[in-house]
């Protein structure tokens, strides 16, 4: 603690209260989830000194929080497309024994398959993970104001508030990985927001973690949903089911139910939506009693206490990568990760014809085994910032391939990319937008990322 500050503007009132000043730091991640974590784990193992904030009381954010327990399939039919630290983690969890019972490696280094998994294993992985690295964490500590000149795109410090009160840390790099793009907005860069700058918004999902599942003897989910739709069960017919994932011997996590017209950036929306997730869990356990073989016994544990936002902001950055990049199977000198997920564009309301528009999407545009896309280094740099950098759901895209890129092994990969770059700026002392890509490609391949492009570049891609 070097000093105090007193007062700090924040937004339309003023702290009148000291903020102590706590400095010395490299880089500051606001945000622990996929991308969060990967960005502090990997750029303190690069040297650096690292604070991350995370708002609740563990790592991992929608994989553990949230109880998305599957991480989304991770090769292209013949080979793994995510590496480094993800790859890393999913590795050490089979190890461990935190996967599902009997999946076997071939899963996520070839096949086109889900990886489920036991939060509570990913949350003891991340605590490992991140304290061996030297990453300063801090638990139920959040990012509330920031201290920027949008001007000249420079990032100073920020805010923090936690249990003890406010802090002012100041640091030379920054990255948001809060999913929500919350600490570019408090910045003032520039971001899209869903149903401000779009006419939808797609729909959340509280997903609800079950037990006494008997998997032996399991039935077909599709079946069980065509039957309770026709018999008029629910009390909002949606068709669209993911279904339920076995993670134990006798557990499962249920992707169950949409919550429609939620607003993940308004506090009453998720307020009210939180509430009418937990009401609609109770319907799944009665669907899942009386349609469903094997859930004779199901009981719900619990529900997730972080809701399952699919899309909120997206920021404006140096390269938007857009569908006609998707379609084009487009590769980049300077891509940081591949992906190969299809456009996954959640209907919007309930109904059959929504339900078709996902499934012409989703299904019809599909790629073949063996092909994926790139995502350039661009899409993590706010254009016009110097020292901030923003991986996970909300970087640099349009709507399709927000859909498609917005899976844990991606931004865990992007997350990497992040506080690799943050950590090359500083060094370098040249700007988010002017660092030497070919030299972050060669760290990132030297971490374990998969990264076979044969020519790589020394500047950021542009659009021509």
């Amino acid at each position: 603690m070097a000093a105090h500050v007193s007062p700090v503007q924040q937004g339309t009132y003023r702290l009148v209260r000291d903020i102590p000043v706590e400095e010395g730091y490299d880089l500051v991640v606001a945000g622990g989830g996929p991308s969060g974590a990967a960005a502090a784990i990997c750029a303190a193992r690069e040297g650096a000194r690292v604070l991350l904030a995370e708002a609740t009381g563990c790592m991992g954010g929608m994989a553990t929080s949230g109880m998305v327990m599957s991480f989304a399939p991770m090769g292209d039919g013949s080979r793994c497309l995510a590496g480094g630290l993800i790859r890393e983690v999913v590795d050490t969890l089979y190890k461990q024994g935190f996967l599902k019972p009997g999946l076997h490696p071939d899963v996520w280094s070839k096949i086109q398959g889900w990886v489920p998994f036991n939060a509570e294993g990913l949350k003891l992985l991340y605590d490992d993970l991140a304290t061996a690295a030297g990453v300063e964490v801090r638990l139920f500590t959040q990012v509330i104001d920031a201290d920027a000149d949008p001007r000249r795109g420079q990032v100073n410090g920020v805010v923090i508030h936690d249990i003890e009160g406010y802090h002012y840390i100041r640091s030379r790099a920054f990255v948001d990985g809060t999913g929500n793009a919350e600490l570019a907005a408090l910045c003032g860069a520039p971001c899209r927001e869903a149903g401000r700058d779009t006419p939808n918004i797609m729909p959340p999902t509280l997903i609800s973690l079950f037990s006494g599942i008997d998997w032996r003897n399991f039935g077909k989910g599709s079946e069980a949903l065509k039957k309770a739709l026709a018999d008029g069960f629910f009390k909002t017919p949606d068709p669209h089911l993911s279904g339920l994932g076995q993670v134990g011997q006798s557990i499962g996590f249920a992707n169950a139910g949409h919550i429609f017209n939620l607003n993940a950036l308004r506090v009453k929306s998720m307020t009210d939506g939180m509430m009418y997730g937990r009401k609609l869990a109770q319907e799944y356990v009665a669907y899942y009693r009386k349609y469903l073989r094997g859930c004779e016994n199901l009981e719900l544990a619990c529900t997730a206490p972080l809701m399952g936002v699919r899309e909120s902001r997206r920021i404006v950055g140096e390269y938007e990568l857009d569908v006609v990049d998707f379609e084009a199977r487009r590769h980049f000198p300077d891509q940081i990760a591949l992906n190969n997920w299809p456009i996954d564009i959640h209907p919007y309301e309930p109904s059959k014809q929504a339900m078709a528009r996902f499934e012409r999407e989703f299904l019809g545009r599909r790629y073949k085994p063996g092909e994926y896309y790139g995502i350039p280094y661009g899409v993590l740099v706010p254009k016009g910032w110097k020292n901030l950098w923003v991986p996970g759901r909300c970087i640099s895209v349009d709507i399709p391939v927000q859909s498609s890129a917005r899976t844990g092994p991606v931004c865990s990969m992007l997350g990497q990319a992040a506080g690799t770059a943050a950590i090359q700026s500083i060094r370098t002392r040249r700007p988010a937008a002017e660092i030497d890509t070919e030299v972050l490609v060669a760290t990132l391949r030297k971490a374990g990322a998969y990264l076979p492009q044969q020519a790589t570049a020394k500047r950021m891609t542009h659009k021509n």
